[in-house]
C-alpha cells in the first residue's frame, strides 16, 4: 500500500498543480519545453502503432505530440496521459477532443492505475523530480511497461545544472535534486537494462535583453540553454512482470 507521507505528498502537489492550471501555466510549459521535447521524441524512435504512457503530462501538449506519431498505420497505437493534478487532466481533455487514440487519467507515479506490461515506451517531461518516492515510481514504471519496453524521463532540474538548483527553494512542493550520475545508478538498482544519460540542449533563441527572475542575464539563460535537460533511458529486461501485490486506494 502507498504510504500516508506518500499520499500528503500527492495531495500536496494535486492542489499546487491545481492551481497552476487555473493560472494557466500547464499551456505554458508547451512552450518553455517544446525544443528539448521535440529532440527527446526523435531519439524514441517511435512508430504507429505503440502504445505510450505519458507521465506527468499536465494540459496534455506532449502527449498530443505522441498521438500524432504512433496514431497512424493499420492499428493506431494509444497514449495515455496520466497526472496527479485533476484540473490539468481536465484541460487536457478539453484540448485533446481531436485525438481518438488519447486518453488522460488522473492518478499517482507512485501508484500508476493501469495493468501490468502494458506500454512499450514511457516519457516523462519535466516531472520526475517533484515523485517524493522515485524509487517506487521506477519500480510502478517497470511494472507497466512491456517486456523490453523503453523508458524516457526529461528533467531540467539536476545537480549538474547549477542554475537549475535556483529553482529549489522558490518551488511550493518538495523536488528531489540528484546528480546525472546518482539517476543513472537509480535506474541500473530499479532494474532497468542499457541505462544511459543525454544532454538535451534547449535550441530555441535567447534574446538579447533578459527580463525574466531566474537568471541574472541573457548570457546566463544561454549557458543553461547550452547545459542542456538531462535524459535518462532505459529499458526494461525481456521480463513478464506479475500483477502488484496490493489494491489501489
Amino acid at each position: 500500500m502507498t504510504n500516508e507521507k506518500t499520499l500528503a505528498v500527492d495531495e500536496q502537489m494535486r492542489r499546487e498543480f491545481n492551481q497552476w492550471a487555473e493560472a494557466g501555466r500547464g499551456e505554458e510549459m508547451e512552450h518553455h519545453h517544446i525544443s528539448i521535447t521535440e529532440q527527446t521524441l526523435a531519439l524514441m524512435g517511435l512508430k504507429p502503432g505503440e502504445r505510450v504512457l505519458d507521465l506527468g503530462c499536465g494540459a496534455g501538449w506532449a502527449s498530443r505530440l505522441l498521438a500524432q506519431v504512433v496514431g497512424g498505420g493499420e492499428r493506431p497505437g494509444q497514449v495515455v496521459g496520466l497526472d496527479v493534478s485533476d484540473e490539468m487532466v481536465r484541460r487536457a481533455r478539453a484540448n485533446s477532443t481531436a485525438y481518438d487514440n488519447l486518453l488522460f487519467v488522473v492518478g499517482s507515479a507512485q501508484q500508476i492505475p493501469w495493468e501490468e506490461n502494458f506500454f512499450d515506451k514511457v516519457l516523462s517531461v519535466e516531472s520526475f523530480y517533484y515523485y517524493g518516492d522515485q524509487e517506487r515510481a521506477l519500480s510502478e514504471l517497470f511494472r507497466v511497461l512491456a517486456p523490453k519496453g523503453e523508458l524516457y524521463i526529461l528533467i531540467n532540474l539536476y545537480r549538474d545544472n547549477h542554475y537549475s538548483l535556483r529553482w529549489v527553494d522558490e518551488l511550493k512542493v518538495p523536488v528531489q535534486v540528484r546528480s546525472e550520475q546518482e539517476y543513472v545508478e537509480l535506474l541500473k538498482e530499479s532494474g532497468y537494462e542499457d541505462v544511459r544519460a543525454v544532454r538535451i540542449p534547449d535550441l530555441t533563441t535567447t534574446p538579447e535583453e533578459y527580463s525574466g527572475k531566474w537568471f541574472k542575464n541573457a548570457a546566463e539563460l544561454r549557458d543553461f540553454k547550452k547545459i542542456g535537460a538531462l535524459l535518462l533511458i532505459g529499458r526494461k529486461p525481456d521480463v513478464v512482470s506479475p500483477p502488484r501485490s496490493y489494491e489501489l486506494s
